[in-house]
C-alpha cells in the first residue's frame, strides 16, 4: 500500500496482472480482516446512500443525490 503504480508495473508477466490477462486472477488477491467481516455481519444503521473521496484522505457522505452531486463537484474542483 502507498506505492504508486508505474507503467513498468503494467507489463509484469504474472497471471495476477489483469492489465495483461483478462478475467479473474487464478486465486485470491486479498483477505479481509476480522473488523471487515464483523462490519458486514452487523452493519451500522445510518441514512447515507452516497460517498465520494473528498481529498486529503477524507470522504464526504450524502443522503440525497443532489447532496452527492454537489460533493462530487467540490471534490473535482479540489483536484
Amino acid at each position: 500500500m502507498g506505492e504508486r503504480l508505474l507503467f513498468a508495473d503494467l507489463r509484469i508477466d504474472s497471471p495476477y496482472n489483469t492489465y495483461l490477462y483478462p478475467g479473474l486472477p487464478p486465486g485470491p488477491i486479498n483477505n479481509p480482516g476480522l473488523a471487515s467481516i464483523r462490519a458486514v455481519l452487523r452493519p451500522e444503521s445510518h441514512g447515507f446512500l452516497y460517498f465520494v473521496h473528498g481529498g486529503e484522505g477524507r470522504h464526504v457522505f450524502s443522503r440525497t443525490l443532489s447532496e452527492h452531486q454537489s460533493a462530487v463537484r467540490e471534490a473535482r474542483q479540489r483536484r
